[in-house]
């Protein structure tokens, strides 16, 4: 396991260097971390700034390059949360009504599509004007963050910031061969997530949307950190349990070509149709892109 702080404070009380990018350090009490553990491993290596605040589009696009993702694909993940939610409306998914609806699409016609994704404040920007984010806003409930997660407990339980050590224990324990875990691993997982959410929280929302999310997650993670097929069970343990790259564990980033929009998609299309039709939980907020 790396050293919890490999820049300790100096005697003397001079601060303590600056760490190297792609150095992993665990997050401290006062940096902001956010619901997907991706985003955050991104922030602890320093990829994007370790204190989880001030992030912006251009800074999380370059670091997906960290994962081995396409360009393109980074930029799916990357920009739409970017995008400024109205101010006057409840739901990103609620689109300005005509005629400013047409006006708009002419405009910025790419997030006038994705504007359902929206996730920064009106009028939140830096000094110099730019837009930024705080990873703790990517908690906002059912735009990407869902319900059912493998890590983290579903909004209406209070709580859908903070890792969970009991379900993180049941990622791990989910391997059906004890070293790996499959794609059917983690739809099974889901499942059995879903069935106990179900129970638990009676808020819980979890339709075809977040079920096209979910699926999307579980593919990043197979052909991310995996081989498309299986991912070591070690390296599933450094990424939910570390919020660490697994690179101490032997994991490189694919290196030859780059994880794709479409590979990926196909992938999480038939990981859908593995976990199955959902009905009746489904919200009227956001659909799904991928």
């Amino acid at each position: 396991m790396p050293s919890p702080n490999p820049f300790p404070a100096e005697s003397d009380g001079t601060p303590s260097p600056e760490p190297e990018r792609g150095t992993y350090i665990p997050s401290k009490p006062t940096d902001l971390r956010g619901p997907c553990p991706a985003v955050n491993c991104l922030a602890n290596h320093g990829y994007i700034p370790r204190s989880g605040r001030n992030v912006h589009a251009g800074q999380l696009h370059s670091a997906m390059d960290e994962f081995g993702l396409s360009s393109v694909l980074a930029s799916i993940f990357a920009y739409p949360p970017f995008i400024e939610v109205p101010v006057d409306k409840s739901s990103a998914a609620q689109a300005p009504n005509p005629p400013s609806s047409w006006w708009t699409t002419l405009l910025k016609p790419i997030a006038y599509i994705l504007r359902g994704f929206a996730m920064r404040p009106a009028g939140q920007t830096d000094d110099s004007g730019a837009a930024y984010l705080n990873l703790d806003q990517l908690a906002r409930h059912n735009v990407v963050e869902h319900d059912v997660s493998f890590s983290r407990l579903d909004a209406g339980q209070g709580d859908n910031l903070t890792p969970q050590p009991h379900l993180i224990r049941d990622i791990l324990s989910a391997s059906s061969n004890g070293s790996t875990l499959t794609g059917r691993d983690l739809v099974e997982l889901r499942k059995r997530r879903y069935a106990c959410q179900k129970e638990d929280n009676k808020e819980m929302v979890f339709g075809a949307s977040q079920n096209q999310l979910a699926s999307a997650e579980i593919a990043l993670i197979l052909k991310v950190l995996g081989n498309g097929k299986e991912v070591p069970v070690n390296y599933i343990k450094a990424f939910f349990e570390e919020e660490r790259l697994p690179r101490e564990e032997g994991w490189k980033k694919r290196s030859g070509w780059s994880v794709g929009f479409v590979e990926m998609d196909l992938l999480a299309r038939k990981l859908k149709r593995m976990f199955g039709d959902v009905k009746g939980e489904e919200k009227p907020v956001v659909a799904a892109v991928l």
